[in-house]
């Protein structure tokens, strides 16, 4: 199982994030994933990120952070040349992501409907903000965009906060990871090929299952609280000394430990804490009771006491500081490249999250510059060096 993927052959027509996530995941799983970019600019990533150098180099941080591992070629899908050649590359693949606008592929020429009748078990990935029908269907849509219209951006933060953007783009996110596992498992089918269809909006809806069903089910309008845990109590971010720590004593023994860890023994006589729906009724007042102590010392090190006696604790941390931990850096979640081509220093990247067979998925080249593998890809077509050239100079590819 180190490379479940090998010998899929996917073809990335995505920009940006969540379809560029998408076959980042499928890359580390073993698929040969090819970027096909547009001619003379590529992937909009190219130019996004904090540095501007890398910008300016058509390697911004925002395309390095999810395309290593593929290769790149250039192809001009306006061009009947290039939309020729784009569809015999077609017949080799075994997977095609996407995620322009809908109708856009079609328009182009190069629709499922087209794609289909090139390789008859083609699975075709459609990545939208919502999806390839319904009233919405022709709304442009950005991660932010979706962040707003689901809701999240609405229980996002407290009372005097919300509605609060997630500090990362959450939706392009889930959006491509909900595609990874639809072609993953379509792959699996038999008879294989089909058409894909994910929308951003749903598939971040479909993460929010408690949420939903709390207004679906019991009828309770979900709110924004900030860092309290509504389903518990104590169970939420309380200050310690030198910064906040998070603590979810979630069951009734663990808040019986924690009390008592606190020295806080008299909470657990207290009538206004007597049971869990007690606690969370009056769960400000408690915490501010537990912080009396909490605030005495440090966050690691109260975390530390109490994972020890099974309540569930964690210092809040930055990203570098979680990035620099031991934690990371002993599973092997890093990918580090040196002197990468078109970057000119060395790079760390993040991987999948997963590990297979005791093994995190890795892939062993960098993110690619833009049209890197043209050669390899089109000669294996069985293009020789001068018919690349003039469908280079003609402006197909």
């Amino acid at each position: 199982m180190q490379d479940p993927l090998s010998g899929i052959r996917v073809l990335d027509l995505t920009n940006v994030l969540a379809g560029p996530f998408c076959c980042h995941q499928l890359a580390h799983l073993g698929a040969e994933v090819i970027k096909v970019e547009a001619v003379g600019r590529g992937d909009l990533a190219r130019q996004l990120g904090a540095d501007p150098e890398l910008n300016a180099r058509d390697m911004g941080v925002s395309f390095l952070a999810q395309n290593a591992g593929k290769k790149s070629v250039t192809v001009n899908l306006k061009h009947p040349e290039g939309r020729a050649l784009f569809l015999r590359l077609v017949g080799t693949a075994d997977v095609v992501v996407e995620n322009f606008r809908p109708g856009v592929m079609d328009r182009l020429g190069v629709g499922y409907g087209v794609l289909r009748e090139v390789r008859r078990d083609l699975v075709y990935c459609a990545i939208s903000g919502f999806g390839q029908d319904g009233p919405w269907v022709k709304r442009p849509a950005y991660d932010q965009i979706i962040q707003g219209i689901s809701g999240v951006m609405s229980i996002t933060g407290d009372a005097k906060s919300a509605p609060l953007r997630v500090g990362y783009p959450i939706a392009d996110t889930v959006g491509g990871m909900t595609a990874a596992f639809a072609v993953a498992a379509a792959l699996n089918a038999r008879p294989r090929g089909g058409f894909i269809d994910v929308s951003m909006l749903e598939s971040v809806l479909a993460t929010m299952g408690w949420v939903v069903s709390n207004h679906l089910i019991a009828g309770v309008t979900p709110q924004a609280n900030g860092n309290e845990n509504p389903t518990s109590a104590p169970s939420g971010t309380f200050e310690a000394a030198g910064g906040p720590i998070n603590i979810a004593a979630n069951k009734d023994e663990q808040w019986q430990a924690l009390a008592r860890h606190l020295g806080r023994e008299d909470l657990l006589v207290h009538p206004d804490y007597a049971t869990r729906e007690d606690r969370k009724a009056n769960r400000h007042a408690l915490r501010e009771e537990l912080e009396t102590v909490l605030r005495t010392r440090p966050a690691h090190d109260w975390a530390r006491e109490l994972n020890a006696i099974g309540v569930p604790a964690g210092a809040v941390m930055t990203v570098p500081e979680v990035l620099e931990s031991e934690q990371i850096a002993g599973r092997g979640f890093l990918e580090r490249f040196e002197k990468v081509p078109g970057v000119g220093r060395d790079i760390a990247v993040v991987t999948t999250g997963v590990k297979l067979d005791g093994r995190a998925p890795s892939v062993s080249t960098p993110p690619p510059e833009l049209g890197q593998h043209a050669t390899e890809i089109w000669t294996s077509l069985g293009l020789g060096p001068d018919e690349i050239d003039d469908l280079r100079e003609r402006g197909a590819i």
